[in-house]
């Protein structure tokens, strides 16, 4: 009797065909139900659902955008044959997988900030606070989707629940490689969907959005505080990462857990606010 699970999922929704994919479908599936439930707070807020088309249009790019170049920027490989800036064309193949949530993070940081100076008229704070449970069950579909395309894999184990991922190119050996391995992806999938259900109750149960702030911090607290520790038994995606203790994914968490931690500190030490459509 085998110990592990056999993995032998393809992203190939039509054979023969690399898009339409699973990947697409389940990206795509994540930012339509981020949709709906930003949609509910902000009708809860009494907000006009043009506000929410523009939100919805600066998320999108910002995330794509900016997880895509943060992959190519802090993972590469940058040059040879199969290199990002030996082919600059490749970059633009989103579809094909190789997202960066800390580029993603970012990137949505800087769109957020525009969105809430230009659009909404609004502190930056009031907005995070609504978008981080979006954000969560769209995270949670992303990563499902780098299951299907076997990517961002785990480091070996002998673990029961353990995965043999039978289409993980492995770079190194230049071969598929069926080793089972720890399933990195499904790791981070449950971890938000768990931040998403909690992040839900205390908005809707807890009136968490009387203290601005608080959503948000908790946010970063749990969801790179999750990605620092499922890094730990994760196969490092840039090459420096083999000659590091922490990773690179690691070394990118820690400041935003930092982060997270002050807001969070500082949200439950200031007063509530009165009125959810006045912050």
């Amino acid at each position: 009797m085998l110990n592990y699970i056999v993995w032998d999922v393809t992203p190939e929704i039509f054979d023969g065909y690399k898009t339409p994919n699973l990947y697409g479908l389940l990206f795509v599936t994540g930012l339509i139900l981020g949709y709906f439930v930003i949609k509910r707070m902000f009708k809860f807020d009494r907000i006009e659902e043009k506000y929410l088309d523009k939100l919805v249009m600066y998320m999108v790019i910002a995330t794509i955008v900016g997880a895509r170049l943060g992959h190519v920027l802090f993972y590469g490989p940058y040059w040879g044959p199969d290199g990002y800036f030996s082919n600059p064309l490749s970059i633009l193949k989103v579809w094909e997988g190789g997202l960066a949530s800390h580029g993603g993070a970012i990137a949505i940081l800087i769109a957020l900030y525009l969105y809430s100076k230009n659009v909404i008229h609004r502190p930056m704070i009031w907005i995070l606070d609504r978008i981080v449970a979006p954000i969560a069950i769209a995270g949670c579909f992303i990563r499902l989707g780098n299951l299907v395309n076997s990517e961002i894999v785990g480091d070996p184990t002998d673990v029961p629940w353990a995965f043999s991922f039978v289409h993980f190119w492995n770079d190194e050996l230049g071969a598929f490689d069926p080793t089972p391995r720890h399933p990195a992806q499904l790791y981070e999938a449950l971890s938000y969907i768990f931040i998403f259900g909690l992040l839900m109750f205390l908005h809707w149960k807890k009136q968490a959005w009387k203290r601005p702030g608080a959503q948000f911090g908790l946010f970063l607290i749990l969801l790179f505080g999750a990605r620092f520790m499922i890094e730990f038994v994760k196969l490092g995606q840039a090459e420096r990462d083999a000659d590091l203790f922490l990773n690179t994914g690691q070394l990118l968490s820690l400041p935003f857990v930092l982060v997270g931690v002050y807001l969070y500190w500082k949200a439950r030490k200031s007063p509530e606010v009165s009125d959810v459509n006045h912050p």
